[in-house]
Parts: structure tokens; sequence; C-alpha cells
């Protein structure tokens, strides 16, 4: 009997699952890279301190503009959903270096790009240094189902924390939540030990494990990975190569 041969359109969709695979198999090693483990494991960072990988990380790739939600009932996300950059950040309320971050470089991104349309940011749930790291996840989670996510974030983050030492405990995270304006504290506490929270977080979490992140913050504008609390130089950067490529595509 004569094999059958495959259709044109089997083939194309063999082609392009092989172009998937290769895809994420870079962006993978991408953010695989070895980090600094001495400086990113440092509870007491200096502020100048910036984390890189061993190599600079790949261009940008426009298949993985697919993994921006750009859900415009997100809470967890920032700025227009039509904007033409979307960098997607993967943190933890115990890292030192998000908290760098999010004190250091995200509010000139937010004055910058974020107020004029330029960009978007979504953020994704990624703890990694324990129990903790998870229960500050559920509850910037649920402090998003009152539309008060990004207070939370900056309530975490306004002043150095000591890791996995009751900082994060769920009375202290009730604390940060009315700082935050908060005024449903039972649904707040309901929220956040509910499966829908933890639902929530697994999914970003392991978004980030197909992705191959391995430590926080990591990054990706427009598909391209940003690796660490990188001066603020590098993020503007990638957001105006992002914007002039969007242009150029159309978008």
């Amino acid at each position: 009997m004569t094999p059958s041969v495959p259709s044109s359109s089997r083939r194309a969709r063999r082609r392009t699952a092989a172009v998937g695979v290769l895809v994420a198999a870079a962006v993978t090693a991408a953010f695989a890279l070895t980090l600094d483990d001495s400086a990113h494991r440092d509870d007491t960072p200096d502020p100048s301190a910036v984390v890189t990988g061993s190599a600079a990380p790949p261009p940008a790739d426009d298949s993985l503009l697919a993994l921006a939600r750009r859900d415009p009932s997100d809470a967890l996300a920032v700025g227009r959903a039509d904007a033409p950059v979307v960098m997607i950040e993967y943190s933890d309320f115990q890292c030192p270096f998000c908290r760098q971050f999010a004190q250091n470089t995200e509010p000139e991104l937010l004055r910058s790009y974020v107020d004029r349309g330029v960009l978007r940011i979504e953020w994704r749930n990624f703890p990694v240094f324990g129990e903790e790291s998870e229960q500050a996840a559920l509850a910037g989670w649920a402090a998003g189902q009152q539309g008060r996510f990004w207070e939370f974030h900056d309530v975490a983050y306004g002043e150095p924390r000591e890791r996995n030492a009751g900082e994060f405990s769920e009375e202290k995270l009730t604390g940060m939540a009315r700082e935050a304006g908060i005024t449903d504290i039972g649904r707040f506490q309901a929220d956040m030990a509910s499966d829908k929270a933890r639902s929530a977080v697994r999914e970003d979490q392991e978004e980030g494990f197909r992705l191959g992140v391995t430590s926080t913050p990591a990054f990706l504008i427009n598909g391209r990975p940003v690796l660490g609390a990188q001066p603020v130089a590098t993020f503007t950067e990638a957001v105006e190569t992002a914007a002039k490529a969007a242009k150029a595509a159309g978008r």
C-alpha cells in the first residue's frame, strides 16, 4: 500500500508546532541564564546592585506577544489594554531586587510610558522564597479583587522586610491591606484563602516555569527577556525599541 501523504494543512500545523518548540526553547535558555546567586540571595542588597545574566538576552520574538493577556478587567495590570508595548513582570513580594525595581525603576516607567499610553505592565505572581511569598502573592491577588492591587504593591514594597521572619504573616498582610485602602477586610481575607486565588497564583507560576524563569524579577517586553533589577536605561531602551517595532508593524 502506498503511504499516505500528509495534507498541506497538516504539514503547516507541524511546521507551526516545530517553530513553537524552538521559540519556547530559546526563551527558556534566556531566562535560565545563571544569575549572580550571592547578589540575588542577599537579604540586604546594595541599593545600586544590578542582577545581570551571563550573556545578553535574545532580541524580541513576536511569537511571544500572545503571552500578554491584555484583559481590560485585569486588576493586576496597569496601562491601556491596547498599548503598543506590554511588559510582563514576574515578581515575588519578598524579593529585595523586586523591591528595588518597584522603588527605583517602575515609577519612571509609569511616568514616561504608562501615563502616555505607550506601555502596559502586567504583573505575574512568581513566589520563589517559600510560604510567606505564597501568602503575599495570595494577598496581592485578593487586594486586586477590590481594585487595590497596586496600592497593596506599593505598601508591600514600601520598606525593607526580613525574609521569612513573619513580615508577611496573615496579620501583617491584613495590616498592609488596610494601609492600601482596602475597606472590606472580611472579603479580603476570604479572597486570600480561596481556591480561586491559589489557582490564579499557580497559573502565573506555571507560565513563568514554562518560560524558564528561575529567579526574580524577570520581564518580557513585547517578547524580549530582561533579567533582574537592571538600570532604568535598560528598560527605557527595551520599551523604545518595542514601541518602534510595534509602530512599524502597524500595531
